[in-house]
């Protein structure tokens, strides 16, 4: 639908997101945060309720969870949630793959959060450290070869990935892609084997190719479609001196039904009224995952390894203690270091077994204490 005229009724601030006094700043806003938008201004934090039901959102500690390839080195990484767009999952594998494997249904987006190591590939060796994004495009053979125990985000996309278009800032922010690390071509050698499996990544189904030989026995390439790494550290935050931006400033890479965003250390807002932290939003378009990587805001650490879920329709953002505790510090903090992956989906996302039985057995946990 076309915008209708803004208009203003009712007691509300003389600019959104600032000066908002005793009431609490609640955005019902269509496709995300660039459709048409309300601003309700609530006497009540709109996040202070209880939940029952398939939409109730889920809040984990993927440091808890063990997908297969942490204690098998034949085993697959853990399915956290999907929809018909995406399907992210956990792995946190230590040992090398005894396979090789080829995702045939879709991009992978990986994140390291933790572990250094390197992907072996038909492009080339592809090294990995904490804070990088490793690009693997559809249907590209590799393997994994970890230093250590890794702990990975995997966000595989259906439709193929691709950067945002250039706004007003040009081509080169948030970030310039002359940064991505793209692999030297290199033929990996036989290691004596009689067979290598390359095991296909499918949505349904299991299929495996076995090579006589080690099938990345890659010569050269050319061409624009290829694997990559870019570490978060070459992401330039863009920042406002007078009002909190939405978090579609941040956005990295998207495909279809999928947006993926790096928030990251910045300067804060340091215009008096202005309010810090993220307000209260229940997208009514898009379902969000918030993957904690580590920092801190205003002085309180991040949890590093949770995964949050908020499904679209359902109200969410930081509780009103945390707003009223930044608006006293104004004065005192000049930095917010959180580092957060955020995902947005446009269909909603089913949470697998594993993550809503994990949730059901902590909230009946608290329920005893």
């Amino acid at each position: 639908m076309e915008s209708f005229i803004t208009h203003r009724k009712g007691r509300t601030p003389r600019q959104v997101h600032r000066d908002v006094e005793d009431l609490k700043d609640d955005e019902l806003g269509r496709y995300g945060f660039t459709g048409r938008t309300a601003h309700l201004y609530r006497r009540h934090d709109p996040t202070q309720y209880r939940a029952i039901g398939d939409l109730a959102g889920v809040d984990r500690a993927t440091t808890d969870l063990t997908p297969t390839d942490q204690i098998d080195p034949a085993g697959e990484p853990l399915l956290m949630f999907h929809n018909a767009d995406c399907r992210i999952s956990l792995s946190r594998r230590e040992t090398p793959a005894p396979f090789y494997t080829r995702n045939v249904d879709g991009d992978e987006l990986i994140f390291v959060h933790k572990g250094t190591g390197h992907f072996e590939t038909e492009f080339g060796r592809l090294a990995y450290r904490p804070g990088d994004w490793v690009y693997l495009p559809k249907g590209t053979t590799f393997r994994q070869i970890p230093d250590d125990r890794c702990h990975f985000l995997i966000i595989e996309a259906t439709e193929e990935y691709r950067v945002p278009e250039a706004g007003v800032l040009g081509r080169f922010f948030p970030f310039d892609p002359s940064l991505a690390v793209v692999p030297e071509a290199e033929v990996f050698a036989d290691d004596g084997r009689e067979e290598y499996e390359v095991r296909f990544r499918q949505h349904e189904g299991a299929t495996s190719l076995f090579y006589p030989f080690n099938p990345l026995d890659v010569e050269g390439w050319r061409g624009d479609n290829f694997a990559f790494t870019f570490n978060i550290e070459d992401y330039d935050v863009i920042t406002s001196e007078t009002v909190h931006l939405p978090p579609t400033v941040h956005l990295f890479m998207q495909a279809t039904g999928v947006y993926v965003m790096n928030f990251l250390p910045r300067p804060v807002e340091g215009r008096p009224g202005t309010e810090r932290l993220p307000w209260y939003h229940r997208n009514t378009d898009f379902d969000e995952i918030a993957f904690y990587h580590g920092g801190s805001v205003f002085g309180i650490d991040m949890p590093p390894g949770l995964i949050s879920h908020a499904p679209q329709g359902i109200h969410h953002g930081i509780p009103e203690r945390a707003r009223e505790r930044a608006r006293r510090r104004f004065e005192v903090d000049q930095r917010v270091e959180w580092q957060v992956i955020a995902i947005d989906t446009r269909r909603r996302l089913i949470a697998t077994p594993v993550m809503t039985a994990a949730a059901a057995a902590e909230i009946a946990a608290e329920a005893k204490v």
